[in-house]
């Protein structure tokens, strides 16, 4: 999916706990992206019932019995995610943080803070390098 050229904006799903860090991503992001938020592991399942997602943008640390690299696994094994794009965007930073995302089906790891512009880059290149696929 080319978001540049798309005629509707791609959905993406952002996963989050921190309700201010909700309010700021979605602000940012729905210039480009359909956006929806859940900041649990029920209301990841709930958004994931309603519409497919173009994108997940993950938070490791949420609400819940379940982790984002938890859900991430879970997603993986569910129809029509397998390829979609997961790029977590966490405060957890060390290397082993990273593997372990990585190892969990994340596609791009991302640590908090991070610069608006790189966030938005890397949204977009996760959902055009898909696309080539």
């Amino acid at each position: 999916m080319n978001i540049e050229e798309s005629q509707t904006k791609p959905k993406i799903l952002i996963t989050e706990d921190d309700f201010e860090n909700q309010k700021f991503l979605e602000m940012f992001l729905r210039r480009k992206f359909d956006v929806s938020i859940c900041d649990s592991e029920q209301s990841f399942y709930d958004n994931l019932k309603k519409r497919k997602f173009d994108v997940i943008l993950m938070d490791i640390s949420l609400r819940g019995n379940k982790n984002g690299l938890e859900l991430t696994k879970e997603l993986r094994k569910m129809e029509g995610y397998q390829n979609v794009p997961v790029v977590c965007l966490s405060a957890h930073a060390f290397k082993k943080d990273r593997e372990n995302a990585l190892e969990a089906g994340v596609d791009v790891f991302l640590t908090k803070p991070v610069e608006n512009h790189v966030l938005m880059n890397t949204l977009v290149d996760a959902l055009n390098d898909k696309s080539k696929n």
